[in-house]
């Protein structure tokens, strides 16, 4: 229901619905004084300000007074009648100022929205309809809060609050009803009966709704045809009534002492009254008596006000008795024969609850505001001081609860929590290694990827600025945030992997201080590098430079940089002189001043010597030999050797040649002692401060807090190389690395640590004698560890206390006292209903119960209703044996048990008379013999159930009370550091339980204890212990896979064990199940080659001796010869096979040469050519040049000295670019597991002709790449599980299918071949089976009438204690136990629903029908979706007449609805059948397939059933269609008239009814059957002539016309002539099936 405000509905009303609401609604400062519907009307306004002398006293005030028509418009007030005239003056009395604290305005709350009448009703509703809401408006006496007569008083301050308002409601529902039932069997079988049926309401109307018609419809049967009933049935048929019982009430005594019964049902006549006016007397259940006696239990009260009993009223009920006849006519009593009836009984008078006050309301549960607007809650409480008696309703509740603080204002905002995390862990690394990676977990130093954790705890939001480690950890439940990730990856780094390059060559013998040279002893050094280093570190690399001692040392040398050309001394040949330009170098080949060169400058000018014509030319000196290397060497002394050659002999005259020993040079090596040292440095110390060096609070570039600079220290130590430490001078001290550097002294690291939480709650409840007191505990959290020597943590995180002692709880019980005499309804009662007058028979009896305390003191009756349960029974029926009903003796005693499991009996017998009486010998009224089992203490148990899985016992250490903080991460304590799989048992010897059930002799479930066990079977268990994949260790390298160029080499890992239970898995494994790694190689492809050695002097044939002058000297073509050897590169020293070397490339060893003649020119061999561009351009050119060594005689010239060749791709200029190889796979630290590795490419330099040539010619052309490049190998992160969560209370209380559970979540899902999570993330245990024990209610007996046929009665069902196991199935199993097993207040509420009242019809009367089932639960719904919190469900009954004279008084029909959940919403549609005889059948029907016969369809949009035209179709073949048109039938065509009516219906043509036409066919033959019927039926079948019955008369009339035309033609002739008969043609017609001929 909506409400608005009346000025807001009137806004979005429609004009029409203006006038409605102004003349039936109360407008605040205006009254509607005449009736609405009348055209003139009366207004008048509010009333002016009483004008008075002084305030007090009387005076006058007015208003105006006008006429309106009826659209509200001013008219003259003429039109108005004038007797309806309100008053425009009245008298006043003027208020003072201070009368306004004497009244106020009382206003009730609204009332509920009544739908009203409007135009509205007319309409279909859409959304909604408007109602009106009503309130009082009182004017109130602040002082007494009485009302004032009249509300002027009030007025005068304030004008009245509206009383009306507008308001909202959905649109009516009106009622919905099933489909009829089928139609019952006529009522009897011979004579005039009836038949019914029924139908159920499926919607109840609300809101103004239609309401529901008849359930019932009825109809007669048997009519005509019905058999006469048999002479020897008797005509009517009789049953004894009975009525409902009366309310308990009193006697009433007259005067006279007579005593009249009362049989009105109204509860205001039910009563026992006397025929004077004599008051009521009471009776109280004290004892018994015939007379009129008071009888009354004595009202026991304390002197403290306490109730320890209450008065108990006996009092007697009646009932009506009638005989009725089968037609529904009551008869005399004595037709029907029946024992007397009982109609009188006694009963207990109904006493209400008794209550204590209402207690003060307690705190509203919202103290805060929060943002969802919740409303808070506030609570009182009551005592019960009395317990209910007889039928009456059950006591109140004892608790009201309301809404408060709805809209949260006013109030402070609710506190927000928030996560907090503790700083990072240390990197770990062991959590990662399988299980095989053992010689890893005891590696001094672990390195690569590794896991870090940090805990989350949550605190409550500050505004102001508390340091977040001040903040006290709260449960986490009150944090709903998304919990912070707690693992991360992390990283240590890896000692950088150190590949080095080769030795470089000796340098030169320098001294250890250049600047400071003192002696002739000095070093000499050779270096290497380290070659793709990887950021890390790289103190562990081993030295880089070595030293040896050398003599004549030397640290700046000349060096001659420039020599000119041999100038000779006469401007032509011989001697001459040659300059030269000198530099001063260090040993690095940088120039450095000349006065550093302490050895003498070199001369400026050489002294040289040019060749004249026929003078002997040699070659300049060969490069010295390398020397070998005298460390390795066999020989002691090595030496080197240089030599030159006879480029052209000489001439007669001539300069001769040098003797052949004097063309070779040699001289010894310098000699080495073969002594290495080096360097050696240990590892940075600890960074210590330096006081001098001091500045606090740097922050360095990793965002680690610094406190001032220090210094660290290392040993440095001179190392001779294959023998140990050496004494430092033997080592360089200019390259001595330095022993301390300056460093940044981290700051020392307090530990940081959260407060103590809050003290854990103590129970508020209280405790027995013998209960143990609790513990409280509270913790706090570590969020940073100490470290560079900060304060240490504390020992103490964890703390625990026992609770203060609870009180003791109180003990009550409940005392019962001896049951009293039977008490039974007063003799005069009894003859008044004529009924006997002996005091026999059925009556109650009463004890008192008193609730008392600790030794027997009194107590309030409500101490004993909390803590001693339900009260026990103070009232029992009860029997007083009349003279003529059967007297039985007492009962035996029972008889012995024999066995366990066996019976024991007892008996009684008749006494008197009634041995006699055939009644009383009826063992089903008046059982003799009585039976019940023996007590047995015979228990066994049995198993029940699987077995649980294995369960695995605490970790030592893992304390309850810690792992009882919650099911995800529970210690606090724990999670600071790494949990792994490893820290919590998987697998090993472990327990497992099975539930015992413990059953008594007859198999019923009992207490485990009466086992003498705990209710849990234990046996050993084992769990097989996870295995990783197993690989074995890595194999050597594989040759590289080709003999020349690129190539990849392996190394594998094959399978040994497959991963077991869960283990480790392997990675992904090849056919063959082995992992390799690839590393790409290269094999040189020359790495053999052919070494020339330098050519041979030329040589002409026949040779001759040099020295031999007397001839001329051969000269002109020779030969030259040179030896070669095949050699591996890199060790060109030492010949090998020359089979290893390839015969295609085999050097030539001899060639001819040219020997210069005397007289000839002689020239130096060609130089180097020079150098193309390295862009190879066509342009481009090379160009080479030689020198002249001796000028020619005359008539002789030297040939060209510079030559020139283009730069020809490919040919004479090449291009060059790097070569890498696929990267290899990624290779870690041999102390890592995972995280940062590196790998590596190899990289040739490529000639543009393919060829593979020295990396020199790409590095000067400054190209290159990296060949080593940082790699990431993912960490097999094995999954992470929290602690077991500490085992939960048994699911259930009672049953087998009670268990305990624990859990674990998963704290890091397994990523990259990590340990998998195991499949139990949870464990149940079975729980000790109890017995279930359970008030059971039985089914509903037929409705049984006490000594009658029919009438009002009662429907009994028992009440059994039973034990069940647990299942809902297992209660059809369950076993009768005795009473006291079962919960005494789960009685009590059952206790109620043991008797419902319940009617027998008679036999004619008209009766109600059972409830019908309850109906689908059905939202308000627009549009298909629902509106409201709830939906409705309906039942009804309805009403059955047996015989047509009973129908008049028949009962209405009732139902009624409930509210209900879950409810859908439908929609309702008119369905139709198809027509038939122009009818068809219409129902209603539900968006779930029910239909319906009342409401839910509009029924503006019903449907017709019957098809209606005007005019009507009276045309052959034609039918009215559902559109109110003529039609015509299937095969027809309709032909219409100008005016839209049908006109004729036409056979349309078909596939028998075909014409020729020349667009559709050629000339097909007509049918034979179609021209016979066009012959012989010139009238078509709708009645009209067909259409060839035209062209035929038209045919016979032009045939009349030419007949008539030739005979006066002929008659005319004056002469005869010979005629000519011209021969005529028949006429045929013929038709072509066209209906427009």
């Amino acid at each position: 229901m909506w409400i608005m405000p009346l000025k807001c509905i009137l806004g979005v009303i429609s004009s029409r619905w203006t006038l409605f609401f102004s003349l039936s609604l109360s407008m605040v400062g205006a009254e509607t004084v005449t009736r609405p519907q009348k055209p003139y009307l009366w207004k008048a306004g509010p009333w002016d300000v009483c004008v008075a002398i002084s305030c007090g006293s009387t005076g006058t005030e007015t208003r105006k007074v006008w006429c309106v028509d009826a659209e509200g418009l001013n008219t003259h007030a003429s039109r108005c009648p004038v007797a309806e005239r309100p008053a425009p003056q009245r008298m006043c009395v003027r208020v003072c100022e201070w009368h306004s604290a004497l009244y106020e305005w009382n206003i009730s709350h609204w009332g509920p929205c009544i739908p009203i009448s409007s135009p509205a009703s007319i309409t279909e509703c859409v959304t909604a309809q408007y109602g009106l809401q009503r309130r009082q408006v009182t004017c109130m006496r602040r002082f007494n809060g009485t009302a004032v007569v009249s509300p002027q008083s009030c007025e005068a301050f304030l004008p009245p609050p509206g009383n009306e308002q507008a308001c909202l409601l959905p649109c009516p529902q009106d009622c919905v009803l099933s489909t009829f039932s089928h139609w019952s069997a006529c009522s009897r079988s011979c004579g005039p009966a009836l038949q019914h049926r029924t139908r159920q309401v499926l919607v109840a109307p609300q809101y103004g709704g239609a309401d529901c018609p008849s359930l019932t419809q009825t109809q007669s049967c048997n009519q005509g045809n019905a058999p006469p009933c048999p002479a020897d049935q008797q005509e009517h048929g009789y049953s004894l009534w009975v009525g409902p019982w009366s309310a308990c009430r009193v006697r009433g005594v007259s005067a006279g002492g007579r005593t009249t019964v009362d049989f009105n049902m109204d509860s205001s006549s039910r009563s026992l009254t006397t025929q004077s006016n004599s008051t009521v007397e009471s009776y109280l259940v004290r004892r018994h008596a015939e007379t009129d006696r008071h009888l009354s239990l004595h009202h026991h009260q304390y002197h403290d006000g306490t109730k320890t009993f209450f008065e108990i009223h006996i009092g007697y009920q009646t009932r009506q008795v009638r005989c009725t006849r089968n037609d529904g006519k009551n008869v005399m009593l004595s037709l029907c024969y029946h024992d007397s009836p009982v109609n009188f009984r006694s009963c207990v008078m109904p006493r209400e609850c008794e209550l204590s006050e209402w207690s003060a309301w307690s705190p509203c549960s919202k103290t805060c505001g929060a943002a969802d607007q919740s409303p808070g809650y506030r609570k009182r409480k009551r005592s019960l001081r009395g317990m209910t008696l007889g039928w009456v309703q059950d006591c109140p509740s004892l608790e009201q609860r309301e809404p408060c603080n709805v809209a949260g204002e006013h109030l402070p905002l609710c506190p927000r929590y928030h996560w907090l995390v503790t700083n990072w862990s240390e990197c770990q690394i062991i959590p990662l290694i399988g299980q095989h990676d053992y010689h890893l977990r005891n590696s001094s130093f672990l390195c690569g990827g590794g896991i870090q954790t940090r805990d989350a705890y949550c605190v409550q939001t500050e505004n102001n600025s508390t340091p977040s480690h001040k903040l006290r950890p709260v449960t986490r439940d009150l944090c709903s945030g998304t919990l912070p990730s707690l693992v991360q990856s992390c990283s240590i780094t890896c000692p950088s992997y150190c590949k080095l390059s080769s030795w470089s060559e000796w340098g030169c013998c320098i001294h250890d201080n250049c600047m400071e040279s003192q002696g002739n002893k000095g070093f000499r050094q050779r270096s290497r590098t380290v070659v793709g280093q990887i950021e890390g570190l790289t103190e562990n690399c081993p030295h880089l430079l070595e030293s040896e001692p050398c003599e004549d040392p030397v640290c700046f040398l000349w060096k001659v940089t420039s020599q000119g050309p041999c100038i000779p001394q006469d401007g032509v040949c011989g001697s001459g002189l040659q300059e030269q330009i000198a530099t001063c170098l260090n040993i690095t080949g940088e120039e450095v001043p000349t006065e550093w060169c302490t050895r003498d400058h070199p001369a400026q000018a050489l002294p040289c010597v040019v060749p004249c014509p026929g003078d002997c030319v040699l070659s300049d000196w060969s490069p010295w030999t390398d020397c070998p290397d005298l460390c390795s060497s066999k020989h002691s002394e090595g030496r080197q050797s240089r030599t030159r050659l006879v480029l052209a002999l000489p001439g007669m005259g001539g300069k001769m040649c040098p003797p052949t020993p004097d063309m070779v040079q040699s001289r010894p090596c310098k000699t080495s002692a073969c002594v290495v040292f080096y360097w050696h440095v240990s590892p940075w110390g600890p960074c210590t401060p330096d006081p001098l060096l001091s500045i606090t609070n740097i922050t360095n570039g990793d965002s680690h807090s610094t406190c001032g600079f220090g210094t660290q220290l290392r040993r440095v130590t001179c190392v001779k190389v294959n023998n140990g430490p050496v004494s430092p001078k033997r080592c360089p001290d200019a390259f001595r690395p330095e022993s301390v550097q300056s460093c940044l002294v981290p700051c020392q690291t307090d530990c940081i640590f959260t407060p103590f939480t809050e003290w854990s709650l103590c129970s508020s409840k209280c405790r027995t004698v013998n209960v143990t007191a609790s513990s409280q505990s509270r913790h706090r959290i570590i969020i940073q560890t100490a470290a560079n020597g900060g304060r240490d943590c504390p020992d103490t995180l964890y703390e625990e206390r026992e609770c203060d002692a609870a009180p003791i709880c109180p003990t009550y019980r409940w005392q019962t006292h001896r049951w009293q005499k039977c008490i039974l309804v007063p003799g005069s009662v009894r003859q008044a209903v004529g009924g006997s007058t002996e005091s026999c028979g059925h009556g109650l009896e009463t004890r008192e119960v008193t609730c008392v305390g600790t030794d027997d003191v009194p107590a309030n009756i409500g101490n004993c209703l909390e803590w001693a349960g339900p009260m026990p029974a103070r009232v029992r029926p009860c029997h007083v044996t009349c003279r003529d009903v059967c007297t039985l003796s007492s009962w035996s005693r029972f008889s012995a048990c024999q066995a366990c499991g066996s019976w024991r009996i007892r008996t009684r017998s008749l006494t008197g008379r009634s041995k006699k009486r055939l009644k009383c010998q009826q063992g089903a009224l008046y059982p003799l013999l009585e039976r019940e089992p023996c007590p047995c203490s015979e228990f066994q148990s049995q198993a029940q159930g699987p077995w649980s899985p294995c369960v695995f016992p605490e970790l030592r250490g893992q304390s309850s009370q810690q792992a009882g903080l919650g099911a995800y991460l529970q210690s606090l304590e724990e999670t600071s550091r790494w949990r792994a799989r490893g820290g919590v048992r998987e697998c090993g010897q472990g327990l497992h339980y099975r539930a015992l059930a413990c059953l008594d002799y007859q198999g019923r479930l009992v207490n485990p204890v009466l086992c003498n066990n705990t209710g849990l079977e234990e046996e050993d268990c084992y769990v097989p212990c996870p295995l990783d994949c197993r690989l074995s260790d890595w194999s050597a390298w594989s040759t590289c896979s080709s003999s020349c160029g690129w190539g990849v080499r392996l190394r594998s890992q094959w399978l040994k064990e497959k991963a077991f239970n869960g283990g480790r898995p392997c990675p992904k494994l090849d056919l063959k199940n082995q992992v390799s790694e690839v590393s790409p190689c290269y094999s040189e492809c020359d790495q053999y080659f052919w070494l020339p050695e330098p050519w041979s002097e030329c040589t002409i044939s026949p040779v001759q001796p040099l020295d031999v002058v007397e001839q001329e000297p051969a000269c002109g073509e020779g030969v030259q010869a040179r030896s070669k050897r095949c050699v591996k590169r890199g060790r060109e020293q030492e010949a090998v096979n020359k089979s290893l070397c390839g015969q295609m490339e085999s050097p030539v060893t001899t060639q001819s040469c040219l020997l210069p003649c005397p007289a000839h020119c002689v020239t130096s061999q060609w130089g180097q050519w020079s150098a193309c561009p390295m862009s190879c351009d066509d342009n481009a050119y090379r160009w080479r040049v030689r020198n002249v060594l001796r000028r020619p005689q005359q008539g002789h010239m030297c040939s060209e000295l510079n030559q020139t060749a283009p730069c020809v791709l490919n040919s004479t200029c090449f291009t060059y670019s790097y070569s890498n190889s696929e990267w290899s796979s990624c290779r870690l630290n041999d102390n890592a597991v995972c995280g940062r590795g590196y790998r590596t490419r190899l990289q040739i330099c490529i000639r543009s002709d393919g060829k593979a040539v020295d990396l020199a010619f790409c590095r000067e052309r400054s190209l290159g790449g990296e060949l080593q490049a940082a790699c990431e190998v993912s960490c097999p992160v094995n999954c992470l599980l929290s602690v077991w969560s500490p085992w939960s209370e048994c699911s259930h209380t009672c049953g087998n299918q009670s268990q305990m559970l624990r859990s674990r979540v998963v704290v890091q899902e397994p990523g990259e071949g990590g340990q998998p999570c195991p499949l139990q993330l949870s464990q149940t245990k079975p729980c000790p089976i109890m017995p279930c024990y359970y008030w059971l209610l039985g089914d509903w007996s037929p409705c049984q009438i006490e000594g009658a046929d029919c009438g009002d009665g009662m429907k009994q069902r028992n009440l059994t204690c039973v034990v069940h196991w647990g299942a809902l199935q297992a209660l059809s199993n369950s076993a009768a136990v005795e009473e006291d097993k079962c919960e005494k207040e789960e009685r009590r509420e059952r206790e109620m629903e043991l008797q419902i009242p319940c009617s027998v019809p008679c036999p004619g009367d008209c009766h109600l029908t059972e409830w019908s089932p309850w109906s689908s639960c059905q939202l308000m719904c627009l549009d298909g979706r629902g509106f409201g919190a709830q939906g409705h469900q309906a039942r009804s009954r309805a009403v059955v007449p047996q015989v047509p004279e009973s129908q008049s008084a028949c009962p209405s029909p009732v139902y009624e609805t409930r509210p209900c959940k879950g409810g859908v919403c439908h929609s309702y549609n008119w369905k139709t059948s198809g027509w038939r005889n122009n009818e068809r059948n219409v129902w209603c029907q539900r968006s779930d397939g029910v239909n319906v016969t009342a409401g839910g369809c509009s029924p503006h949009n019903r449907p017709s059933t019957v098809r209606q035209c005007h005019p009507a179709c009276t045309k052959p073949f034609s039918f009215c269609t559902q559109s109110g048109v003529c039609g015509c039938d299937k095969g027809f065509t309709e032909v219409m008239t100008s005016h839209g009516f049908l006109d004729y219906c036409t056979r349309s043509p078909g596939s028998d009814h075909k014409r020729a036409d020349v667009k559709t066919s050629s000339g097909q033959l007509r049918n034979q059957r179609m021209l016979r019927d066009w012959v012989l039926q010139p009238v078509g079948p709708d009645g009209r002539v067909r259409p060839w019955m035209y062209g035929l008369m038209a045919a016979a009339f032009i045939l009349i016309l030419l007949i008539t035309a030739m005979s006066f033609l002929l008659c005319k002739k004056t002469k005869d002539s010979a005629s000519i008969e011209v021969p005529q043609k028949s006429l045929s017609l013929a038709y072509d099936g066209d209906v427009d001929m």
